[in-house]
């Protein structure tokens, strides 16, 4: 199996909170360590803006396992992991799928710079 290569940005592309769309998949990128060698990767549903009455464009977004399972706002909750709400200050690092793949591909070329001693 081959990969082909490509070009790698220096910065990352997130979407644009204007851009997310209710129901579809997106993934959270984030890193443990500031050497930005240790990624976790979030499978995220966005199930839509301001959902409470006090909102004001906040983002809210359900892990997928809990939302394929058929469990929806209602049901869902910040204390048990399945739902995330973001406040509108934050910026989303929210991600398509080959924008969270170029982080993870821009981390283990960084990891291998690394483990060659570069």
């Amino acid at each position: 199996m081959r990969f082909e290569g490509k070009e790698l940005k220096p910065y990352a592309e997130p979407m644009l909170a204007c851009e997310l769309v209710e129901g579809e998949i997106y993934f959270s990128v984030r890193y443990i360590d500031e050497e930005m060698l240790i990624p976790t990767m979030d499978a995220l549903v966005f199930i839509g803006r301001d959902l409470e009455d006090d909102d004001s464009g906040k983002l809210y977004f359900q892990d997928v396992d809990s939302y394929v399972q058929g469990a929806r706002y209602a049901s869902a909750s910040e204390d048990d992991g399945a739902l995330f709400v973001m406040e509108p200050a934050e910026k989303p690092w929210i991600f398509q799928f080959d924008a969270a793949i170029d982080l993870l591909l821009k981390c283990s070329l960084r990891r291998a710079r690394v483990k060659s001693g570069r």
